[in-house]
């Protein structure tokens, strides 16, 4: 499977994307979420070890991050088109299942209650 950076730069190229990437960790999303968003990413972060439920918070939250750290309504689409699209470039690639927006909410919900 290529890079993350490579997936990036494949979203970043198709989508004309010049904004900030926020770096797909926890700490980088926990960076540039917005302060209110903290206690429910900690809060789901607390119930999770590893492996696809792990991914999915992840790429969940990354998205998130990528809109928190833009200011305008047009630059947190576009954040958010970018990411959705590096996150299904991702797991097209690993040959893993292709998640909506819709499955991850639903997967985060389970898991956190």
């Amino acid at each position: 499977m290529a890079a993350w950076g490579d997936f990036l730069e494949e979203a970043r190229q198709d989508l004309g994307f010049t904004g900030q990437v926020v770096p797909r960790t926890v700490e980088g999303v926990r960076a540039a979420l917005l302060p209110g968003r903290l206690p429910e990413f900690g809060a789901e972060l607390g119930t999770l070890s590893e492996g696809v439920e792990f991914e999915a918070f992840l790429n969940h939250w990354w998205t998130q991050a990528m809109a928190d750290s833009v200011q305008d309504e047009e630059g947190k689409e576009s954040a958010i088109e970018f990411a959705d699209l590096a996150v299904a470039l991702r797991a097209r690639a690993a040959g893993g299942p292709e998640y909506s927006h819709d499955d991850v909410e639903k997967m985060l919900k389970d898991v956190a209650s």
